[in-house]
């Protein structure tokens, strides 16, 4: 599990994809403090197992299901990584619970400034802002953020000059691919609750109905 706090930012040394999998080798310091191969870290925002471990970096493996859903496969030799280790028992839950398995990406569609902050706005699938709410959390690349504004088509988020320097997001630009967790509370109780994760809002599949509630006994 992890928080959603960054603790660097990395460099990818060197990738090698061969059909949809492959590895990522990626400089770093402070997440390697301690660090074990079989241990978990978010590159950006995506839990990968260390596999390999040097003076100065470490490589992880990446199966064909993270390309997929990620935007690892895009990154090229000399990007900056959002790194987290995974959180220690006796860890400060700064964000909120992130595990690392990603929902999809979103494409960054404004970036604007607004007095020390920076709006971003990010466009995704109808699956990912279903599960968004207002002031709630989302994980971008691996950031722990609280949604500003969210709409059919995007939402915003707003970052503020400290986030800025510890993490990739304003070296991104518009049109940029992002990896996108939702909260994961949310997923379990849409699961539970049997609630059809689908854009129109006329839902039939809802596990809550008038005779279920009229049935409980209190």
């Amino acid at each position: 599990m992890f928080t959603g706090i960054i603790e660097e930012k990395g460099k990818l040394i060197e990738k090698q994809i061969h059909g949809n999998s492959g590895s990522l080798r990626i400089a770093a310091s402070k997440v390697l403090e301690k660090t074990k191969i079989g241990d978990s870290i978010a590159v950006n925002g995506v839990c990968l197992t260390v596999t390999t471990l040097g003076d100065g970096f470490f490589t992880a493996d990446v199966m064909a299901e993270t390309i997929r859903r990620s935007s690892l496969g895009s990154l090229m030799p000399g990007a900056h990584i959002n790194l987290e280790r995974a959180m220690a028992a006796d860890g400060r839950f700064g964000g909120h619970i992130v595990s690392g398995h990603i929902d999809g990406t979103g494409e960054i569609a404004s970036m604007t400034k607004e007095e020390n902050a920076t709006l971003i706005s990010i466009k995704a699938d109808s699956k990912i802002l279903n599960l968004i709410v207002e002031k709630g959390s989302i994980t971008i690349d691996g950031i722990s953020l609280t949604v500003a504004l969210v709409s059919k088509e995007d939402f915003t988020v707003s970052i503020i000059p400290h986030t800025g320097d510890v993490t990739t997001l304003m070296e991104r630009k518009v049109g940029d691919q992002v990896n996108l967790e939702n909260d994961l509370v949310g997923k379990y109780v849409q699961k539970l609750l049997g609630i059809s994760n689908e854009s129109n809002s006329d839902n039939t599949n809802s596990g809550i109905t008038l005779e279920m509630l009229e049935s409980l006994e209190y």
